[in-house]
């Protein structure tokens, strides 16, 4: 499997301001300075040597991930901006020219998750179909409610391409085999409205995206075995790690979980690498890697030996 991440931000879009930008501009002129930078061959190694902050930016699109099989077919994890540039990238082959077969799984229907989907270029050509997994029953809904007057001129069942709609039993939670070898399922998660996650199984690999969750001791106690059994064991987990511990003491409820929680999370399940999601919007790039170092530093403190922990950045690619 092959997972990329297009999207990485929580709640809206944020783009980066141009005081931030100065800012990057500034600390790197001084990078560059103390490190006696004067040869163009010099650069790249340069560059190389930056904080994370400021060798790249994580990105301002909101949540989109692409779970690419070892068959070669995608699949998309929800609909936020991010989907926008997976759109332009599959209208390089097949969906460009009206022959894309899309599958999209969806975690949940909070606009952020589904706000980019209006521009999502394979949408809107003939031939193309797009799958829907979901265990929203409404779900062609509340799609149609964000495309349509007066807050967006197309309606969603009015553009060209096909749609299929596979409603996810919640209840029972029955494993869905999308390719002979590839198996996903799914788990209910503490959010206002109701989020999942879902697990991806494929030559003995296992990727788990867990976004938009509150994890707190009461809830892995509340979750029992049953939860522990979903999460243990990931070769890859993206999950949800919006605040610090002090902001999610004071956003109770809200839906979203601390880093420090998070590595606790990981290192519970026994996770071979897991990545930080959801960042919180008012964030800059400076204070997310201060909340990586300060999560890393957590996960020393309770003795991790064995767990990769990253920042999840636009483009960032994994291969399991």
């Amino acid at each position: 499997m092959q997972i990329k991440l297009w999207g990485v931000r929580g709640s809206l879009t944020s783009p980066m301001t141009n005081d931030e930008y100065s800012l990057k501009l500034r600390r790197i002129a001084e990078y560059a300075i103390e490190a006696g930078l004067n040869r163009n061959s010099n650069i790249a190694e340069f560059i190389n040597s930056l904080p994370d902050d400021l060798k790249y930016v994580y990105g301002g699109n909101t949540t989109c991930v692409t779970v690419t099989s070892n068959s070669g077919t995608m699949y998309i994890i929800d609909c936020g901006t991010g989907i926008r540039l997976v759109g332009y990238e599959l209208m390089k082959g097949p969906s460009g020219k009206g022959s894309g077969m899309i599958n999209i799984l969806m975690t949940h229907n909070h606009w952020d998750h589904i706000q980019g989907l209006p521009f999502f270029t394979p949408l809107y050509v003939k031939g193309n179909i797009l799958t829907f997994y979901s265990p929203f029953k409404d779900q062609l809904k509340y799609l149609n409610e964000q495309m349509r007057a007066p807050y967006f001129p197309v309606f969603f069942e009015k553009t060209e391409s096909a749609k299929r709609f596979i409603t996810l039993d919640a209840k029972k939670r029955t494993p869905v085999k999308l390719e002979e070898d590839l198996v996903v399922d799914f788990h209910p998660l503490k959010h206002p409205g109701g989020s999942f996650a879902y697990r991806f199984k494929q030559g003995g690999k296992i990727f788990i995206f867990a976004s938009d969750a509150e994890f707190t001791g009461e809830v892995l106690e509340k979750g029992g075995q049953q939860e522990d059994d979903f999460f243990k064991n990931a070769d890859l987990l993206v999950i949800d790690a919006q605040y610090t511990l002090d902001e999610s003491f004071s956003k109770f409820d809200w839906g979203h979980t601390s880093y420090t929680m998070a590595v606790n999370c990981g290192l519970r399940w026994k996770v071979k690498r897991l990545i930080l999601t959801h960042h919180e919007p008012a964030n800059s790039d400076a204070k997310l890697y201060d909340n990586y170092l300060s999560a890393v530093e957590h996960g020393e403190n309770c003795n991790n030996d064995s767990m990769k922990i990253d920042m999840a950045t636009e483009g960032m690619i994994y291969r399991l």
